[in-house]
């Protein structure tokens, strides 16, 4: 009979292999929701190891255990509340005097731990020898070198997670604390110490919230003010560079610990490469990074290439074997409709973000992507966003869909929601397909040149806009702080781990898309299904025909309204859905979901509707919701059903009012 379960937590700073870990431990025991109250995502997973079911919480990466962010006070609050048995601290080998900044924050915490140094294997390409039994024993608790995507060494970390919950150490906080005690303001620090409780607060020790109040930490100044100690807000106004202090005596201890186990005799000085001097340039840094990141895009889709084309080209070699079974025509047109163009969908779906996975995770794990977050963090910060939310706003103009996946870089849950809903507002590359065939047919060579240029300019101010609307309840100007820029050393990549990692999470995203995407084709199927497949009969037809005095308030027509509404579900669809829309043969549903449009589909609906609403239609059209599954991709990724139908509806409506002034200012010329 398997024992009841225990639980651990993994905590350390961003790019420690936290996740790498989780992953090789947990497999695809996952589960992905939000902390309660909080736009923070929460990650746990499940193994067994002896009989024992173990149960594990992946912290946010944080650098510290200050209150600057919400994630960064779940963290602590999870800890503090004593719900895990260990609290497995892990630290980047290769760069420990950085990677235990996290370590000397949780001093003062009484939470039993272990110290896990992650990435030996770079640590040991530099020339570093730790001996872990010596840091050990400064420590007062476990350390244990890991090779996180070598699976022959997980067998020490079993055993020591084990040993860890049923012989329970706890880290020593003498050294550090007399840091404190001795520096340039011991006497500020001595003062703290009077104002905390003796027995401390909670699980945090007196010296730890002592620290924490000269850090000017706003959480404790409240908890400890919650008698109207006045003496807490005098101190905090004479104290104003105490974080400033602490820091350094964390630096101190750090380098005090590491003196005599690390033996950095074997290394080489490390010289900053004529690349790297590059790629950290003000003049060569964003151009380099761009460059490697639209290169990334192409290897993506090289990579996702075969998996897509065998994915679309499964619904073709399946269809013929549904019409061969005989069943009535209606069951065979659903089958048909919605099962088989939801696998040749989201098959499709998997490919690309495999590929995106593995490309940019490639690019990750070799060391590159830090450089592209470092030089793009100023620019970045003027939309409330940090330097690594560029990489998937450039990923978006070749597909929305790798752009959300992207987002798995950026260390803060709220800021990943406003990188995926301004990274909504850049045409994808199926919207560059589609949209300069319509502006051409209306507007000629020049003229078409002139929409593109248009598109651009309001992508620009939507991008502005649309950090200004979700950036007041997602990055409030008041919290943003800067981030920590770290450049980890180049390193060759973990191909095992890479490999196992993106499959795990590709399969991951095709089990949950299928479900969303087979009941939105279901919905859809119902609306555009008719028996004797003449379309004006269908509830679609009906339904547009009906609505047309108010779709031409946003300057489209009931036809070219339809087909704003099928861009939602895949901008492709656009010029098929229009040409069935206005030629009055064919199916909605097909056209909608693959079939092709007619080769003079411009001319077409040039001679049908004006060029004002042809301009309205091709606005709203490009800055609609990109597809269905983007869609998916962004419920996936926010894992949150209210926050991915508040960008939707925030995208539908903000096209349609684009539209309707497209329509309104163009008229007045055409």
């Amino acid at each position: 009979m398997m024992k009841a379960s225990k639980t651990i937590a993994l905590l350390g700073q961003p790019n420690s292999g936290k996740s790498t870990v989780f992953n090789q431990l947990t497999g695809g025991h996952q589960h992905v929701g939000n902390w309660p109250g909080k736009t923070v995502e929460k990650v746990e997973g499940v193994f067994t190891f002896k009989g024992q079911a173990y149960s594990i919480v992946d912290l946010p990466g944080t650098y510290s255990l200050s209150a600057h962010s919400d994630e960064e006070v779940v963290t602590r609050d999870y800890i503090a509340s004593g719900a895990a048995d260990l609290v497995c601290i892990l630290a980047d080998a290769s760069q420990l005097e950085r990677s235990l900044f996290m370590l000397a924050d949780y001093a003062g915490i009484r939470m039993p731990a272990l110290l896990v140094l992650t990435m030996m294997d770079v640590a040991d390409k530099q020339g570093k020898r730790i001996d872990c039994d010596k840091l050990a024993k400064k420590l007062g608790i476990p350390v244990l070198p890991l090779v996180g995507t070598d699976p022959t060494s997980y067998e020490d970390l079993y055993l020591a997670l084990e040993e860890g919950i049923s012989r329970p150490r706890y880290l020593s906080e003498e050294a550090l604390v007399a840091c404190f005690q001795t520096g340039s303001q011991k006497a500020a620090y001595a003062q703290a110490l009077t104002m905390v409780p003796a027995e401390g607060l909670a699980l945090y020790s007196p010296a730890w919230l002592a620290t924490k109040l000269l850090e000017g930490d706003r959480l404790i100044a409240e908890a400890l003010d919650q008698d109207g100690n006045r003496d807490v807000q005098a101190f905090l106004a004479a104290n104003p560079d105490g974080s400033l202090y602490t820091g350094d005596c964390k630096f101190a201890w750090i380098e005090a610990l590491l003196a005599d186990c690390v033996d950095r005799s074997q290394g080489r000085r490390r010289v900053l490469g004529r690349f790297d001097r590059w790629a950290i340039s003000k003049k060569w840094g964003k151009a380099i990074a761009i460059g490697i990141v639209l290169l990334g895009v192409m290897a993506s889709m090289l990579v996702a290439a075969p998996i897509m084309v065998l994915g679309g080209g499964l619904p073709l070699l399946l269809k013929p074997l549904v019409i061969q079974t005989g069943l009535p025509p209606v069951l065979t047109s659903f089958i048909n409709g919605t099962l088989m163009t939801t696998l040749g969908w989201v098959a499709s779906m998997a490919g690309f973000v495999f590929g995106i996975n593995l490309v940019f995770g490639l690019i990750e794990e070799v060391g590159y992507m830090a450089r592209v977050s470092y030089v793009f963090d100023h620019t970045m910060n003027r939309l409330g966003l940090q330097g690594k939310s560029i990489m998937p706003m450039l990923v978006s103009f070749g597909c929305t869909i790798g752009g959300a996946a992207g987002t798995r870089v950026i260390d803060s849950y709220s800021q990943r929601i406003l990188t995926i809903a301004l990274a909504w507002a850049v045409p994808c590359g199926a919207t560059f397909a589609v949209v300069p065939t319509l502006a051409t047919a209306f507007f000629g060579g020049v003229g078409g040149f002139l929409v593109m240029v248009l598109i651009f300019i309001i992508m620009f101010i939507h991008i502005k806009v649309t950090a200004l609307v979700f950036g007041r309840t997602l990055s409030p100007v008041a919290d943003r702080t800067g981030i920590i820029m770290e450049l980890p050393p180049y390193h060759k990549p973990r191909w095992k781990g890479l490999l196992k990692t993106t499959l795990v999470r590709s399969f991951d995203i095709f089990k949950k898309a299928f479900v969303v995407v087979f009941f939105v084709s279901a919905l859809f199927w119902a609306l555009t299904y008719s028996a004797d497949g003449d379309m004006t009969g269908t509830v679609l037809y009906r339904f547009g025909q009906s609505i047309e005095p108010v779709t031409r308030f946003f300057g489209m027509g009931w036809q070219t309204f339809l087909a704003f509404l099928a861009s939602m579900i895949s901008k492709e669809a656009v010029l098929g859905v229009t040409g069935v829309l206005f030629s009055h043969t064919g199916s909605i549903f097909e056209a909608t979901t693959g079939a092709g449009a007619d080769a003079h589909i411009g001319n077409l609906l040039a001679a049908s509707i004006s060029k004002a609403e042809a301009l309205a239609f091709i606005i709203a059209v490009t800055f609609n919701v990109p597809c269905l599954m983007a869609l998916n991709a962004t419920l996936h990724e926010t894992h949150s059903a209210k926050w991915t139908l508040r960008i939707a509806l925030y995208y539908v409506a903000t096209a349609l009012v684009l539209a309707a002034l497209t329509y309104h200012v163009s008229s007045l010329f055409f």
